[in-house]
């Protein structure tokens, strides 16, 4: 079983923000526990007394409005503490394997973003499953995990077509179980891990920053050369050079 745990990042209706983000990690279950350890060693660094309450929320850290973080007064180290997240990756298994689905909005008007990041998403999840069947002759299976606080009851139905009658392309999720469930962002720290992602594939589009998303890229699931994980929803995707775009099959086909 692999759990994908997903969160969000940017607003579907800030005029300000031009993407909505839908980010997270999938982890076998076997990893489940050592992903809670190591995350509970960052918090232990930074709230040696109450690591348990600390919550990792990206935006809440990097604005520095409220505690703990106001304490931090300099940018440079809200930014250390988001990034010291982020590298609790870099000794994971091969099989952490990251995703996300970055949407611009002025792209879809007339679509629900969130729906759509869903989908996407939940089709790369499905599809990155098969091809490990495929690979070890087994039958691996995922759920979808969720942030409770966020489009609990707008994904429920649609996630459950998408289940049900497959999704856009006529593809049925036959590897992901049931409809997503939804935890308490607080009590779950591959929630938290998954706002991370979410928010560092946000600063990369809608703020042109890619310090945090360089720390994570190469986590995205990879096939034949072409970055399945992330998705870059842009009506402009056949000039945009991002590595989501510029890996697509007839990217390559092209050049």
């Amino acid at each position: 079983m692999h759990l994908l745990y997903l969160n969000d990042s940017g607003s579907t209706v800030n005029p300000d923000e031009e993407y909505f983000v839908l980010g997270g990690i999938s982890v076998p279950e076997t990893s489940v526990r050592w992903l809670s350890y190591e995350l509970e060693k960052v918090a232990s660094f930074y709230a040696p007394q109450a690591s348990d309450t600390l919550e990792f929320h990206a935006a809440e850290i990097f604005s520095g409005r409220q505690s703990p973080w106001n304490k931090m007064r300099h940018k440079s180290e809200r930014s250390a503490v988001i990034q010291k997240v982020l590298h609790t990756l870099d000794v994971a298994k091969p099989d952490v394997v990251a995703f996300a689905c970055a949407v611009h909005k002025a792209s879809y008007p007339r679509e629900d973003i969130v729906h759509h990041a869903y989908e996407e998403i939940a089709s790369r999840f499905n599809r990155y499953l098969q091809h490990i069947n495929e690979k070890t002759k087994s039958y691996q299976r995922g759920i979808i995990i969720l942030d409770k606080s966020s489009y609990e009851v707008g994904l429920q139905n649609p996630a459950a077509q998408i289940r049900r009658n497959g999704n856009r392309w006529g593809n049925y999720m036959s590897a992901i179980v049931e409809v997503p469930m939804f935890v308490d962002f607080r009590a779950s720290r591959g929630i938290q891990l998954a706002d991370q992602i979410a928010y560092s594939v946000f600063r990369r589009y809608n703020a042109n920053d890619p310090s945090y998303f360089k720390l994570i890229e190469k986590r995205f699931d990879t096939y034949n050369g072409v970055i399945c994980g992330l998705a870059h929803k842009i009506a402009s995707y056949r000039t945009c050079d991002c590595p989501a775009c510029a890996t697509r099959p007839y990217r390559q086909a092209a050049s």
